[in-house]
């Protein structure tokens, strides 16, 4: 176990991911973690991520410095290096000039964090303070032609601080350097399997259910599939998964999900049809947030209505996955920013008294599907795209109708079919339509048209918590382009979302 404590950095995630690629676990957590809660953890070693506050500003976050007393190793990145420099007794200020982008590292002690690891390489520097002054017993072992104190070590105590960034990929040898403070440092054990983490889930839920009942919101997708068959082989027939359709799904999605379900999980499933009470609700609807919040509610009224009918139930399962946490709630109230609500994301078991099981809420996605593998599921279902609780809801901007809603199941349907006969599904983290709220004027067999605009969508993603939009083929584009314009009547322009995330999200609403 590894604690990574989060500054804010927009990398920690990507340090959990890269702990958990050497097999190993590791959590994130606020800095306001109390100290008595990191010794009950009794982790191997903690990671202080970077951020982007300055140490010297007044409420810039500090964790307990009692950290430093625990006698594990510390490994501290960027802003994270500050703190534990500035904490120890030494002193950070305002650097001269700042170093954003690539630097080359001249490394002077190729050993410890920097073992394998050449004299010059390259790293991603992203600061605008530095160490003026180490506290006693640290030395210099790396510099930029810029900062003097590139990286720094205490080797009698095992703190070692990197001005520079590991973590990403423009950091070459990051992998490595993290590797040496894992394993050669702190001492983990490369244990962290999916084999290992069922094995371990089944018998904790074994353990927590005992002879009482579970009931899970099942979608379809992969978080909720992996979640039921998971629960499902720890306590059979103890498990009922109920299948709202909300009215709001994919062309033909209801039907062939069903099919798909019930052939290859063999699990007591419920399916409700209440898309009437969806789109009723959602008339004259535009704000994205309110859309959101109605399909919840709504969602908990089905859902719980059906789960009273069910006797003797004391469990609420839920598929939620860590990016989940980590957009919805600040990672454990940490400074992260919240960017959107989650459907599955708190409410429901406070409204329904039932206590909560998430048996993959420190997962990212690549894991969930790595571990449905290791569980037998079906190929279909392990790789399915990811498709939002609000369904096309939020994919239509502004007013939901069904009439649009048919226009942009039609749109979609020739989408999906194009990216999966050219081999990209499978390829790309998600790829969808939006069916935008404004028309254009067109020409179509020598007549004007004014007709809709719909967007198309597709990203490549490892988490979903960055992604970059997908370089499609031009011909492909153009022949979706194609379909979508001459087979859907009403819309006579189609446009591609050539944005990344950051800025923008994956989803438009």
């Amino acid at each position: 176990m590894i604690l990574i404590i989060d500054f804010g950095s927009q990398f920690n995630q990507l340090i959990a991911r890269r702990v958990r690629e050497l097999n190993i676990y590791c959590r994130i957590v606020p800095p306001d973690i109390k100290i008595n809660d990191i010794k009950s953890i009794n982790p191997e070693g903690i990671i202080l991520s970077g951020g982007p506050s300055s140490i010297y500003e007044k409420k810039s976050p500090k964790a307990d410095k009692k950290i430093f007393s625990l006698g594990i190793p510390v490994l501290g990145i960027c802003y994270g290096m500050q703190f534990m420099i500035n904490s120890l007794g030494g002193r950070v200020k305002k650097a001269k000039r700042r170093e954003y982008g690539y630097a080359e590292l001249n490394i002077r002690k190729m050993d410890g964090i920097f073992r394998k690891i050449n004299k010059n390489t390259t790293s991603w520097m992203s600061h605008g303070d530095s160490i003026e002054k180490l506290p006693a017993g640290f030395s210099v072992i790396a510099s930029t032609s810029n900062t003097r104190i590139a990286a720094a070590e205490n080797l009698k105590k095992s703190f070692y601080g990197l001005q520079f960034h590991p973590e990403v990929e423009h950091t070459p040898r990051g992998k490595t350097m993290l590797r040496n403070f894992l394993v050669g440092i702190c001492g983990c054990k490369r244990t962290w399997t999916m084999k290992n983490f069922a094995a371990h889930s089944i018998s904790q839920i074994q353990e927590t259910v005992g002879d009482k009942k579970v009931i899970l919101g099942l979608s379809g997708g992969v978080d909720s599939s992996v979640s039921a068959l998971l629960i499902h082989k720890a306590i059979g027939r103890h498990l009922t998964c109920i299948f709202v359709d909300n009215g709001l799904l994919r062309k033909n999605e209801a039907k062939r999900l069903k099919e798909t379900l019930n052939k290859h999980l063999k699990i007591n499933i419920k399916f409700i049809s209440a898309g009437n009470k969806f789109i009723t609700a959602l008339k004259g609807i535009t704000d994205p947030e309110k859309k959101r919040k109605i399909i919840g509610k709504i969602f908990m009224d089905v859902f719980e209505l059906e789960a009273k009918k069910i006797k003797h139930v004391e469990f609420l399962a839920q598929g939620t996955l860590y990016p989940d946490i980590i957009e919805s709630q600040s990672a454990f109230g940490g400074p992260t920013s919240v960017i959107k609500s989650h459907h599955n994301v708190g409410g429901l078991p406070l409204k329904m008294k039932l206590l909560l099981i998430e048996p993959l809420k420190y997962l990212f996605k690549d894991e969930v599907r790595r571990l449905g593998a290791t569980l037998g599921l079906e190929e279909s279902l392990v790789w399915r795209q990811p498709f939002p609780g609000p369904g096309l809801a939020i994919r239509i901007i502004g007013k939901i109708t069904r009439k649009r809603l048919s226009l942009l199941r039609e749109i979609d349907a020739i989408l999906l079919e194009e990216i999966k006969t050219a081999g990209y599904y499978r390829k790309l983290w998600q790829s969808f339509a939006i069916l935008l709220p404004i028309k254009s004027v067109g020409i179509m067999g020598d007549a004007r048209t004014y007709e809709n605009i719909a967007a198309i969508r597709a990203v490549t993603s490892k988490d979903a918590m960055t992604a970059d939009w997908a370089r499609l083929p031009h011909k492909l584009l153009g022949h979706i382009s194609n379909r979508i314009i001459n087979e859907v009547q009403g819309v006579n322009r189609v446009v591609y979302d050539i944005s990344s995330k950051p800025p923008s999200t994956i989803e438009w609403e």
